[in-house]
């Protein structure tokens, strides 16, 4: 099984804060992989939020391929995160030329652009410079996009994160989601490394999913250029959450009776039961498999977690106001937020979705049998 950690935060925190929560939960993960995801973002991208950053991993030739391929459009760095690494990592760690976060000035052309049209651009110049570096073998490209950074290595966490020089103070975040252990349904990829991200949306999971293949040919089919890649059976939760949201114009609420719709008895007796018939019906090859527990984010900065019926992979939810976390273990809870109430932690059923909105002062219960607030 993989270890979740999510974090949000008023303040800004280091990621470390996660990647040391999955350390105390390390029995539960094999310290093959670490995936992390970072928004909101403090240090210096505070002052920069419509800016596009570039997450990823280059070569110096790479580098030099990035570097004509911007240019061209004409896409000017703003600033530049420096990562410089020891020349050897640590055992089991590939070794790496560049550890790339770079923040973009805008073309002067693009100044006219609505949001969603910058939005579309950015991610078929992300999908554009991930088929590049496939070719070539130098480039791997992991977000880009204004206030996200992503990492993503082979390794155990904790020692990556030292590698890298994590606890730096211009690397910090007030949303922070973290999974430690690589996809075990295929070859090591980190395009197969979680989370996840898709315009503004981002999740991770623990569990499987063996709808994967039906889900995947629909979402293709979908005509959607970003419901692409499919390295890993997780990363469809992610596209499923865009779809639901954009694509449909539904809610959070709306995505669990996507993935993991009410039983038809059930259905019959909801306040909207009519309308979850048909959206049961229209959507019945998104329907999820599991055990899986998913964690996501929303544009707006909010988290959230859902379980699926079988409710076999853990997750807790717990903290005060003005931070939560989301973990597998309670003792990753622990780990970082001690002082909390913990009379008030909360475990999502199979029928739940906990969210904490961007306010972050409670954790909202939603329930499938409850009224869909978006019918109201």
């Amino acid at each position: 099984m993989c270890r979740l950690f999510a974090i949000t935060s008023k303040d800004p925190l280091s990621p470390m804060v996660a990647i040391e929560a999955l350390d105390v939960m390390r029995e539960g993960h094999d310290g093959s992989g670490v995936g992390l995801f970072l928004r909101d973002l403090g240090g210096p991208f505070d002052d920069m939020k419509d800016a596009p950053i570039l997450s990823g991993i280059f070569t110096e030739k790479g580098i030099r391929r990035l570097d004509g391929f911007m240019m061209e459009i004409g896409f000017m760095t703003k600033y530049k995160l420096s990562i410089k690494i020891p020349k050897t990592p640590p055992p089991g760690v590939p070794k790496r030329d560049i550890y790339l976060i770079r923040a973009y000035e805008y073309p002067e052309e693009w100044e006219d652009l609505t949001s969603d049209e910058k939005y579309s651009r950015l991610m078929n110049m992300r999908l554009e410079l991930r088929k590049m570096g496939e070719e070539k073998k130098d480039m791997i490209v992991f977000s880009f996009w204004p206030d996200v950074i992503m990492i993503k290595e082979i390794g155990d966490p904790l020692s990556v994160a030292r590698h890298l020089g994590l606890d730096r103070k211009d690397l910090m975040a007030r949303v922070v989601m973290a999974q430690g252990r690589q996809n075990t349904n295929y070859a090591i990829n980190l395009y197969a490394c979680h989370p996840f991200f898709l315009e503004g949306f981002s999740t991770m999971t623990n569990g499987e999913n063996t709808a994967f293949i039906p889900i995947k040919e629909y979402l293709i089919s979908r005509d959607f250029h970003g419901y692409t890649g499919y390295q890993s059976d997780s990363e469809i939760f992610t596209h499923i959450l865009h779809y639901t949201l954009t694509k449909l114009g539904l809610d959070i609420q709306t995505y669990k009776h996507i993935i993991t719709p009410l039983q038809d008895k059930s259905i019959e007796a909801h306040p909207n039961g009519n309308f979850l018939k048909h959206l049961k019906h229209s959507c019945r090859r998104l329907i999820i498999d599991g055990p899986n527990c998913v964690i996501g984010s929303l544009p707006d900065h909010s988290l959230f977690m859902v379980q699926d019926r079988k409710k076999l992979r853990p997750g807790v939810v717990g903290g005060r106001p003005g931070m939560f976390a989301f973990s597998s273990e309670v003792c990753g809870l622990d780990a970082v937020i001690p002082d909390r109430d913990k009379s008030k932690d909360f475990q999502p059923m199979h029928l739940d979705t906990a969210i904490v909105g961007p306010d972050r002062q409670e954790v909202s219960i939603c329930r499938q049998t409850e009224p869909l607030p978006l019918l109201r």
